[in-house]
């Protein structure tokens, strides 16, 4: 089952603001669960992931096609040992931050997290969607 895809994956943009620190990185494996309800599954590798906890509101971009820059800036290297921001365009609300001109924006308040059998040093968040805005811009997908 190694490197199988069973599904296009989504370039999503989390970002947060916590304790005086900007946190972002790209999760694939994202999808909305419920009309107000997202679940997304954040690696152990990731500072970002491991710096998200229950009760933090976090921004979830869903990048447009255009956006592939900004996919690469987030999903490389670690949010602790560069500022991923610094030439980024983006929006902060609350402790959300959102990528502006993303395909969707979401301000998410993390409900849950849960650890799985099998992959229990990653985190499955849940969370609830507070607000959204969409741009009508189309959606960038990974298809390799």
């Amino acid at each position: 089952m190694e490197g199988f895809r069973a599904f296009n994956y989504g370039a999503n943009a989390v970002c947060f603001q916590k304790n005086g620190q900007k946190y972002g990185m790209i999760c694939s494996w994202a999808t909305q669960v419920d009309y107000d309800k997202i679940v997304m599954l954040l690696g152990a590798q990731s500072v970002t992931g491991k710096n998200v906890s229950q009760g933090d509101i976090i921004g979830v971009s869903v990048l447009s096609k255009s956006q592939e820059d900004i996919m690469n800036t987030l999903g490389n290297n670690h949010s602790d040992k560069v500022d991923k921001f610094k030439n980024l365009d983006y929006t902060l609300t609350d402790s959300a931050i959102l990528i502006n001109n993303a395909s969707v924006n979401l301000v998410v308040e993390v409900i849950d997290i849960l650890h799985l059998a099998g992959i229990e040093e990653d985190k499955l968040v849940y969370g609830l969607i507070k607000s959204y805005k969409r741009s009508g811009e189309p959606m960038l997908t990974i298809n390799n």
